[in-house]
């Protein structure tokens, strides 16, 4: 695997900090999710937004977004995704739209 290419330090501490809010974005929607104050289809809409906030969010892993929700485990989780045809991998932004139905029928609230 090819090394990246140098940064300057102000170029490297940008890219950490992004990288912190990023992963802070996300932690805050599957705490919403868990909490239940944020839902499957709100997630869905704030991932489709154009701005950062949109495009932090539609990284999430689908696995772990499930595993988020009130009652569903790792377990539960995987059997979904399986069971819907969708990989372990996946993630938001790379659902098709029968996978997005399927997953809002499963959790209609």
């Amino acid at each position: 695997m090819p090394t990246p290419p140098p940064q300057t330090p102000e170029a490297r501490a940008a890219a950490l900090a992004k990288a912190a809010v990023s992963r802070r974005v996300r932690a805050e929607a599957k705490e919403k999710l868990k909490i239940g104050s944020m839902n499957l289809a709100e997630l869905y809409e704030a991932s489709d937004r154009g701005d950062e906030s949109g495009e932090m969010l539609s990284k999430l892993k689908v696995v772990s977004v499930l595993e988020s929700l009130p009652g569903v485990g790792k377990v539960r989780a995987r059997k979904l995704m399986e069971e819907l045809d969708i990989k372990e991998s996946r993630r938001i932004r790379g659902l098709g739209t029968n996978q997005r139905k399927a997953l809002l029928a499963k959790f209609p609230d």
